[in-house]
């Protein structure tokens, strides 16, 4: 009798261990995988705009958090995202890498070994308690999941444009950094790829082709298009690359006065709408939209002060024109938050007046969501 109840007691233990085991797991699982409940995206039927996987419409609320990778610490990047979701931004634009010359991070560790592309500074392990495992990449990799649990997506650029127009960046090299970071993000589905960066398509045009390529080879799953620089388009080199999924636009910094680079093929000034009624004049057609435009609270022309500051109103007109134009979705940007400047910072650009913690609820920044809406 005592070994029969001491078993019926051992068996009500054990099932009981089971269970709780069991809900820990489930837990585990559900907090492990909260970002793969994410939809990937994808082109609609008539080549216009985004939809998530099973089908429903997806509208681009952007904001250029360039350097939010190296500039921000986790809990500072938690911050980040939380505000702007908030405010209703469902892709943040980031770099993965910004200057070959200085790859580190806040935290000190730094993204490449000898400064070379093709072989990025990698650690056994992940945890953040310990600072022989955590690396630049587990950082990168904190933010995406991050990201993921608010439903927002990260629109990643491989390499800022500078890096490659300065020949820091081979072909060899570029397609050995495109296959690490395929095979490093191919399963996260808040992932979009911003080949590019702020640059002339025509530099360094072999080394974009063999990064759009080797991604597109090793991961089909992610959208991915160019960010050129100021008052081009993708469609000015891809359009017909096969990895090119949709097109991105620079409307730009300046102002109507300035632009009359003899240069530059297009001078609509502050008309960003003509550059989505000139990208879908196009075959084949592809979504198109403003993926950067004059950032709120940066000078006229980025780089004299003496005619004042893009305002929300400013903004606000770049946005609605972008959309109404057929736009697939539009990025906003602020001065401050791009650059996640605080006084002191010695590499700041463009005369911010005021920290990125203030920058983010700016004006035009809290009215976006009505643009989304």
């Amino acid at each position: 009798m005592y070994k029969c109840a001491t078993q019926g007691t051992m068996s009500r233990i054990t099932a009981a261990g089971n269970i709780k085991k069991m809900l820990l797991g489930l837990l585990l699982f559900l907090s492990v995988n909260a970002i793969s409940q994410m939809q990937p995206l994808k082109v609609s039927a008539n080549k216009r705009y985004f939809q998530t996987k099973d089908g429903k419409p997806f509208f681009w609320l952007g904001d250029t958090g360039w350097l939010l990778f190296v500039k921000c610490k986790r809990e500072d990047a938690v911050l980040y995202l939380d505000t702007r979701k908030r405010q209703g931004f469902n892709v943040i634009q980031a770099m993965v890498l910004h200057d070959f010359n200085n790859t580190k991070n806040v935290y000190g560790d730094w993204a490449l070994k000898n400064f070379d592309v093709s072989t990025p500074a990698v650690t056994p392990g992940n945890s953040f308690a310990n600072a022989d495992e955590y690396d630049y990449w587990d950082n990168i990799d904190f933010i995406i999941d991050e990201a993921g649990k608010r439903d927002m997506y990260m629109a990643l650029v491989p390499t800022w444009g500078s890096n490659v127009k300065s020949g820091k960046i081979n072909e060899q090299q570029a397609e050995a950094y495109a296959k690490f970071l395929a095979k490093r993000y191919k399963n996260k589905t808040n992932i979009i790829w911003l080949n590019g960066g702020d640059i002339n398509g025509k530099d360094g045009y072999a080394v974009w082709e063999k990064i759009g390529n080797t991604i597109k080879n090793f991961d089909t799953h992610h959208l991915m298009t160019f960010h050129p620089r100021g008052r081009t388009s993708s469609t000015d080199w891809f359009h017909q690359s096969l990895w090119l999924d949709f097109n991105m636009f620079q409307s730009g910094h300046k102002s109507y006065a300035q632009d009359t680079s003899s240069k530059e093929r297009r001078h609509f000034g502050e008309d960003n709408w003509k550059y989505v009624e000139e990208d879908y004049a196009l075959e084949p057609v592809k979504p198109t939209m403003d993926g950067e435009p004059s950032y709120e609270d940066i000078p006229y022309g980025l780089h004299d002060t003496a005619d004042g500051y893009w305002n929300a109103a400013d903004i606000r007109r770049y946005a609605y024109w972008d959309v109404f134009a057929g736009g697939a979705g539009f990025t906003y940007g602020h001065n401050a938050v791009m650059q996640y400047y605080m006084p002191g910072d010695k590499d700041a650009s463009f005369f911010p007046r005021r920290d990125w913690k203030t920058g983010l609820v700016a004006e035009a920044a809290t009215q976006m969501k009505h643009l989304k809406s």
